[in-house]
């Protein structure tokens, strides 16, 4: 295959896409992207699944797919005129129950990932993207599942940092921790974790093209503590963490109240907000742009994105779900991984 993961004469970024789970919306929402132009204007994908299941997927989505099939050995002989489809030919439609999680479900979602993951770890892709994962169909074929950051890092033998973000098109959210009980939260910061994320947050931000970017650091008790009224941690954590980010160079400001922070991040121009949990900065991302919302994991050694939402199954069959976020997805890691690769080409 001529293609830029093969550093050859194909000047658009190779993402492999898996298909998510087959019982939900990814199975169309992967058709839609295929038949989507400016896609194959940003990228050349090499999608993976099974074409029954996708011709499925292509049928609710009312598109016509033109795709070149080729087998994993046979890739590097492919074209790149027409988004290739590997057909790992593991999973029958009619073993699908539309809007339930399953054994089967799962273990197709996994191999699709991890045929992908290998594809980048192998030099054949220069990013991965996925359409929604169901994690309790995952659980099944992968007991150990806990969310894809673990799943990676299981596949790849990946030991280094890995996080999630997730982007809009105005701000990005970063966090301190992630799936964890919010009764740990408070006892999991440090200042050192603080810096950690922050040196992560301004290296991704950097990647994706924003060379001085602008951090605001959410507390975490209400009122950013209200000069120690409500919690301290502000002042013995995180305080000391913008304080020392500053020192270190970084553009950073903060701690700032939670339920504002993301009002003057737009209004101020910040390219990202730091939040100290999960829900923290979820609920105003989805809030402000839940059809357009993109997961990126940060710290690889390839960009990896989904849409932040999940696998629909109230809407799934019904020709309805928005490509929206899975589109904003492909973007993003073809934007990243085409710095990525001037970065090295220069380096």
């Amino acid at each position: 295959m001529t293609n830029g993961a093969a550093g050859t004469k194909e000047q658009r970024p190779v993402i492999a896409l898996a298909i998510g789970d087959p019982a939900g919306i990814s199975p169309e929402l992967t058709a839609r992207l295929l038949a989507l132009a400016d896609i194959r204007e940003a990228a050349h994908i090499i999608a993976i699944g099974d074409r029954r299941i996708l011709d499925e997927g292509a049928k609710v989505a009312g598109v016509m797919l033109d795709l070149e099939r080729a087998s994993l050995e046979a890739l590097d002989k492919a074209g790149t005129s027409r988004h290739v489809f590997v057909d790992l030919g593991h999973l029958d439609p009619a073993d699908v129950v539309r809007g339930e999680a399953t054994l089967a479900g799962g273990a197709f979602a996994t191999r699709n990932f991890r045929t992908a993951l290998k594809l980048a770890h192998a030099g054949k892709a220069d990013a991965v993207c996925f359409t929604p994962f169901n994690k309790k169909a995952m659980r099944f074929a992968y007991p150990g599942y806990d969310d894809e950051i673990r799943y990676v890092a299981d596949v790849l033998s990946f030991t280094g940092k890995v996080r999630e973000f997730n982007v809009l098109e105005k701000v990005w959210n970063a966090r301190v921790t992630s799936h964890i009980p919010l009764k740990d939260v408070a006892s999991s910061l440090s200042v050192e974790s603080l810096l950690a994320e922050l040196e992560l947050t301004r290296a991704c931000l950097k990647e994706a093209g924003h060379e001085e970017a602008r951090i605001a650091v959410a507390g975490l008790n209400p009122h950013a503590g209200d000069g120690g009224s409500f919690g301290t941690e502000e002042i013995d954590i995180i305080e000391p963490a913008v304080e020392q980010a500053k020192a270190l160079g970084f553009n950073v400001e903060g701690p700032f109240p939670a339920d504002t922070v993301f009002v003057r991040a737009l209004r101020e121009g910040f390219n990202a907000v730091l939040t100290m949990y999960h829900d923290q900065g979820q609920i105003a991302m989805k809030l402000m742009g839940f059809d357009k919302g993109v997961t990126m994991m940060g710290g690889l050694p390839f960009p990896l994105c989904t849409p932040a939402h999940g696998t629909a199954y109230d809407i799934a069959g019904k020709g309805i779900a928005d490509v929206g976020a899975s589109r904003e997805a492909i973007l993003l890691a073809a934007r990243m991984a085409k710095r990525k690769r001037a970065l090295s080409a220069a380096a």
